[in-house]
C-alpha cells in the first residue's frame, strides 16, 4: 500500500537529487511534497554578523522586491520539483522559510504536512569530520518522529 504523502527534502546538490532519484525509484506514495528550506538574507546577515563579531550593520531590506534568498529557493525548488516529476512522481512544490536551523524546518514542515516519510540526501561524511559537523541528514533522523529515507552520496 503507498504511503499518502512523502517529503523530499531539496537543495539542488547532487545529493539531493541523488535522493530523489532513489525515493522515484523505490518508493511509491500518492502525492510528494519537494521542499526547499530557504533563509531569510536579513536573518543570513545577522548570523555571519554574529560569527565574526563585527557588529551588525543597520541593514533593511527592500520591502518593495522578494528577498533574494527566496527568489533563489523557488529556482532550486522547481528544479528538484521537475526531477521528482521525471521520475514519475506526482508531485508538487514548497519553500519553506527556516527560522531556526534547515534541518529543524524540514521536520515542522513534514509535521504540517503530516508527511509519512522524509527523504534526503547526505554528504556522507565519516570520522572525525562528521563528529565536528553534522549533517542536516543526520539532525533530520534524529530530531523528527517519522520515518526517515536517507540516500548517501554516489560513487
Amino acid at each position: 500500500m503507498p504511503a499518502d504523502l512523502m517529503l523530499i527534502a531539496y537543495d539542488g546538490s547532487d545529493n539531493a537529487k541523488r535522493a530523489i532519484e532513489y525515493a522515484g525509484r523505490f518508493l511509491s506514495a500518492n502525492r510528494a511534497v519537494v521542499a526547499t528550506a530557504w533563509e531569510p538574507m536579513v536573518r543570513q546577515a545577522a548570523r555571519m554578523s554574529g560569527l565574526s563579531g563585527v557588529m551588525q550593520p543597520e541593514w533593511v531590506p527592500d520591502e518593495s522586491s522578494e528577498d533574494i534568498a527566496l527568489t533563489d529557493a523557488k529556482a532550486t525548488n522547481a528544479e528538484g520539483l521537475e526531477l521528482a516529476r521525471q521520475s514519475g512522481m506526482a508531485a508538487e512544490g514548497r519553500c519553506c522559510e527556516s527560522s531556526t536551523a534547515i534541518w529543524a524546518t524540514i521536520v515542522e514542515c513534514a509535521d504540517e504536512l503530516d508527511a509519512d516519510i522524509i527523504v534526503t540526501g547526505t554528504r556522507g561524511t565519516t570520522g572525525l569530520r562528521s563528529l565536528l559537523q553534522s549533517s542536516v541528514a543526520d539532525h533530520v533522523l534524529r530530531h523528527s518522529h517519522r520515518p526517515v529515507l536517507i540516500v548517501p552520496p554516489g560513487n
